[in-house]
């Protein structure tokens, strides 16, 4: 009985540390810093003036194309154990750089449905987190400050789950730029479907 338990308890771990590891995967980690380092700088910690709320807007809007880019890349370990990076296209991945990829099959790695779904979903969570950020509201809608722990109580959960659910549909077995690096140890299988 205590060993059924205890296998139990682990196999449970094990599907609860997947799903926050594919959460935590929505969104580039260099792309989430840069706008948590620049929002309060370029905001002016809230109290915007016309060139503050221009230029945070071009910062979200560039990170969120950032995250939606970084949902068609990839990447692959050569036969020497590099890892190389690429952008995924209909016909394989199209590697950044220059090097002797001939002891890999680029053409495994093709842009699939599942890739536009993580693109949508990867903005759509960044998009929560960057118009619910403090500064942000207090910026660009700070008529809505009232109303800002209300929607940081219920939005981020409900994004979480429906994002959770679609990424249990389409698990995103991809790493592409921004995203955690693969173990030069094991392959960066992106061949799934």
């Amino acid at each position: 009985m205590g060993t059924e338990t205890t296998s139990l308890t682990t196999n449970v771990k094990n599907k609860t540390f997947s799903g926050v590891g594919n959460l935590i995967k929505l969104l580039p980690t260099g792309t989430v810093f840069l706008f948590q380092f620049l929002n309060p700088v370029l905001t002016n910690n809230g109290s915007c003036s016309a060139v503050n709320k221009s230029l945070d807007a071009v910062l979200v809007v560039l990170c969120a194309f950032s995250c939606c880019f970084a949902c068609f890349t990839d990447s692959y370990v050569d036969s020497d154990g590099n890892i190389h990076y690429g952008v995924i296209t209909a016909t394989g991945i199209w590697p950044t750089t220059a090097t002797d990829s001939g002891s890999v099959d680029l053409s495994k790695y093709k842009l699939r449905f599942g890739d536009f779904v993580h693109a949508f979903f990867s903005v759509t969570v960044f998009a929560g987190l960057s118009l619910l950020d403090s500064n942000t509201v207090r910026c660009f809608y700070p008529q809505f400050l009232s109303e800002q722990k209300i929607l940081l109580q219920v939005l981020p959960p409900v994004i979480g789950v429906i994002s959770g659910g679609v990424f249990m549909l389409f698990p995103n077995s991809r790493h592409g730029i921004g995203y955690p690096s693969p173990s030069t140890s094991t392959s960066t299988s992106s061949i799934e479907s």
